[in-house]
């Protein structure tokens, strides 16, 4: 899968609510209530990721939780990393 080009990330970020760029990723960052419903969010990402065959990097600090996507096998930012970037905030809508 080729990567995006810089302004077709910019573009597809404006339509993508919470998500910047952060180096050599896309990035959010989640907060919730307490730590229990941050790990159930977690946990229904994680099933997301896997039926994707794609994986975010995750931070968990408490009631936070930080999604960073890049597509490695590509070596930067793809389509991939938006489809499930949209899959996660349908995710957290859902909570």
């Amino acid at each position: 899968m080729a990567t995006l080009s810089e302004p077709e990330i910019h573009k597809k970020l404006q339509q993508l609510p919470g998500w910047t760029r952060a180096g050599g990723n896309i990035e959010k960052q989640f907060t919730f209530k307490s730590f229990a419903p941050a790990v159930a969010f977690v946990n229904r990402v994680a099933e997301a990721a896997e039926r994707a065959n794609h994986h975010p990097d995750i931070t968990i600090n408490y009631n936070r939780v930080t999604m960073a996507l890049s597509t490695h096998s590509a070596g930067g930012i793809t389509q991939k990393d938006f489809d499930l970037a949209h899959e996660i905030n349908r995710l957290e809508s859902d909570s």
